[in-house]
């Protein structure tokens, strides 16, 4: 009973989290490239190209590719020792999961990795949770669930060598990997 009105409270709360964020005015460019301010359809294959109206660039092509959209960053970053969310990566998850939840044949790995401070085995669960609390976030935003994998390497794939916070700062976080556009 407790974990339905948990699931209940956390579905109400981001519902009224979209709906405030539906309510602000102006579109920024990597908004209007993202909800494709004007679509031109499909193509050939059935995936969708857009055109990012009002955004200057001219893009038109598959969404995944355009630099100038936020699909185009799939590398979310954590806090040490966190698996909470920023609020400064919550606008690319959401991004992501709208485009998931518009392209059910779309499908990606969120992999999890970590700095090298703790040991291997402490490494890969905190990896594990933060692909997990992408997955989470993606999931109430309208992403299927056999659409999101999640994987973890632990402090096995460093993006950036290095023995300092800069280097450890870049190796803690989620890359989303698409399998499938």
């Amino acid at each position: 009973m407790r974990k339905g009105l948990n699931s209940l409270l956390l579905l109400i709360f981001s519902v009224a989290f979209l709906v405030a964020c539906e309510g602000t005015t102006g579109t920024t460019k990597d908004e209007s490239s993202v909800t494709g301010g004007s679509s031109s359809g499909t193509s050939s294959s059935g995936s969708a190209t857009t055109t990012a109206a009002g955004s200057g660039s001219g893009w038109t092509g598959h969404p995944l590719d355009d630099p100038n959209s936020l699909l185009a960053r799939r590398t979310v970053y954590f806090d040490f020792d966190e698996s909470v969310i920023l609020d400064q990566d919550r606008p690319i998850l959401e991004a992501h999961a709208q485009y998931l939840s518009q392209n059910p044949g779309a499908a990606v790995t969120l992999e999890g990795h970590t700095d090298e401070r703790g040991t291997r085995e402490y490494n890969l669960a905190l990896g594990e949770r933060r692909a997990v609390a992408v997955r989470q976030f993606m999931s109430l935003l309208g992403a299927a669930g056999q659409q999101l994998r999640t994987l973890s390497y632990g402090e096995e794939r460093p993006a950036a060598a290095g023995h300092n916070e800069e280097a450890w700062a870049l190796n803690r976080r989620v890359e989303i990997i698409y399998r499938s556009k």
